[in-house]
């Protein structure tokens, strides 16, 4: 997937290819578990690739471009939420209370990814409502429009105009080689879509747009990361370096090569009924799930009926029990307690015991989301008005980068943005 592309200072730099990563990325382990081994992987191709050097801030392009004045910035954080389904426990425990956190020490932009959103049939009254909702979820969970810029991909449309830049330079055979568009589209049969195939390149867009330093990145989305980096360097080695600047550019990069941000350790949950699957908004089976928006009652029913096991007493590291480690991780992660203190609580206990302190761990964790969601629901135009704000502060960011990419490549750079 990799390729081998000139340098910028005008010396050639052996890109690493795919093979270099295959010895890294072997079978998952309890030693070296996925997140680990990636990880791993680009701490190894980082060091032995050769890069031009990066400029770290958005400077003036060229005469023939808009200025883009110098400025120092905290390292910078994209991540995203598709409007489909509803968000449920695992959206929450795996990425979006950890955005919480990352908006104290990084500059964050958190989108609602609405065009990504699309490219399966869709609902367009269900797409306008759950919009809104993810967004005012972010919000009741913890993230401050003060310190996070809070927006909707569309609302933007440097997104959909890099993508089309991106989708002119990317090889077809890199996209082909997608698992997860394999995966989808064998689901959607005759009806699969050309963006099912062409999405990476927008997520691509999505991150590079805000030189993004850093992308938060589960296990599922790896692939996609590498593509977006791939995708990085094929540009700066095409249009970027001493090249672009002899034609009267800035010179140097043109993205910022992302680096993946692994989550937490234990933060992923998985199906209420198969533990050894991530729990899913697409799934059919909505007992599969803990939804975020979910009743007292119905969360006590979906813990009361979910998958278990016949072995006696409860224990986490167990191989064979996948569904004993999902569900003493929920706990875990509903009520803050250290692995000692769980298996503290649990000490003695069966399932039976054990399900009815799970469903009030829950209940008790997402109360304070619940309330806040339904109070910023009940208000929509306070809900417009932090999206507004948030595509205003993502806008100036992505256009100029916009401008960068389109001076590289040649194109007449726009004095305003029509």
């Amino acid at each position: 997937m990799l390729i081998a592309a000139k340098a910028a200072v005008g010396t050639r730099i052996n890109m690493l290819s795919s093979k270099h990563l295959r010895p890294v990325l072997q079978p998952c382990t309890a030693s070296m578990p996925c997140a680990a081994q990636l990880a791993q992987a680009f701490r190894i191709r980082k060091q032995t690739r050769c890069t031009a050097a990066t400029a770290d801030t958005l400077t003036e392009p060229s005469t023939s471009a808009p200025a883009v004045a110098q400025t120092e910035r905290r390292k910078r954080v994209l991540s995203g939420v598709q409007p489909t389904g509803q968000l449920h426990l695992g959206n929450y425990m795996g990425a979006i209370r950890n955005w919480v956190n990352l908006q104290e020490q990084y500059d964050t932009f958190y989108c609602v990814v609405d065009l990504h959103a699309i490219t399966a049939p869709h609902d367009p009254v269900e797409l306008r409502t759950a919009t809104r909702s993810v967004a005012a979820t972010y919000m009741a969970a913890g993230i401050d429009p003060e310190k996070a810029s809070i927006f909707v991909q569309s609302h933007v449309t440097a997104h959909a105009e890099l993508n089309w830049l991106l989708e002119c330079v990317t090889p077809i055979g890199w996209l082909n080689r997608m698992i997860q568009f394999k995966e989808k589209a064998r689901k959607q049969g005759e009806d699969v879509r050309a963006g099912l195939m062409t999405y990476p390149v927008l997520m691509a867009a999505d991150i590079l747009l805000y030189q993004a330093d850093l992308v938060p990145v589960g296990e599922d989305q790896k692939q996609h990361l590498e593509l977006t980096r791939d995708i990085a360097e094929r540009v700066n080695g095409l249009y970027g370096g001493r090249k672009w600047k002899k034609r009267g550019g800035r010179g140097g990069n043109i993205f910022k090569v992302p680096e993946p941000l692994i989550p937490p350790a234990g933060a992923r949950v998985m199906s209420l009924q198969d533990g050894s699957s991530k729990m899913s908004k697409s799934a059919e089976n909505d007992a599969s799930r803990i939804n975020l928006t979910d009743t007292p009652d119905a969360i006590r029913s979906k813990v009361k009926r979910c998958k278990t096991d016949s072995f006696p007493n409860l224990e986490w590291d167990h191989p064979e029990r996948p569904e004993a480690a999902n569900l003493l991780t929920m706990y875990q992660l509903s009520t803050g307690k250290t692995k000692e203190e769980v298996l503290s609580d649990i000490q003695g206990k069966n399932w039976g015991a054990f399900k009815p302190m799970l469903a009030d761990a829950l209940i008790a964790h997402l109360e304070p989301i619940q309330s806040k969601y339904t109070a910023i629901m009940a208000d929509p135009s306070h809900v417009d008005a932090v999206l507004d704000k948030g595509a205003a502060a993502a806008a100036e960011t992505a256009n100029a980068t916009l401008n960068l990419v389109k001076d590289a490549m040649g194109f007449v750079v726009p004095k305003r943005v029509y």
